[in-house]
Order: C-alpha cells, then sequence, then structure tokens
C-alpha cells in the first residue's frame, strides 16, 4: 500500500564546493573516514559528485549538504539541500 506521501529514504552527504563553472551544476568533494584493514588506522578517502544547484547560488569553497536525486545528466544524481557555510 504505497501512496505518495512515503518516500525512500535518501543519501545526503556534506561536502565542499571545488567548481561552480557550469550552469546550474556544482562539483562537491565528500571527505570520508574508512579504517584500513590490516593497519587498524583511519584514512580519509574523498570523492566528487556533480549537483544540482538550480538558483546557481554556491561559491567555490562553501560547504553544502547535498541528497540523492533523479538522473539529471550523464553525471548528474545528486541535488542542493542547503548551503551549510558561505565561503570568505
Amino acid at each position: 500500500m504505497a501512496t505518495s506521501e512515503q518516500k525512500a529514504n535518501k543519501r545526503r552527504m556534506t561536502g565542499f564546493v571545488v567548481s561552480d563553472k557550469n550552469d546550474k551544476t556544482i562539483v562537491v568533494r565528500v571527505e570520508t573516514l574508512i579504517k584500513h584493514p590490516v593497519l587498524k588506522k583511519y584514512i580519509r578517502r574523498r570523492k566528487k559528485f556533480m549537483a544540482h544547484d538550480p538558483k546557481n547560488e554556491c561559491r567555490v569553497g562553501d560547504k553544502v549538504q547535498i541528497v540523492e536525486h533523479r538522473p539529471l545528466s550523464a553525471n548528474k544524481r545528486w541535488h542542493l539541500t542547503k548551503i551549510i557555510e558561505k565561503a570568505l
């Protein structure tokens, strides 16, 4: 009994904007810490995601939150939720 009010849990990530050159698109670098299976020390992993920014309000260096979304282009599968912190 699925209604239109129910929504799937979508992944949310927080990262920094590294590029805003494209129209209505930002590139966000997300860092995660993983534990090395043998050495047992934490390693910082970075990955870049392209996200939709409909108002072109983000600038390089902003801390933003993005959420999973339907595919908007060949590489864009994320949508800007909010700007947490503006760059100086």
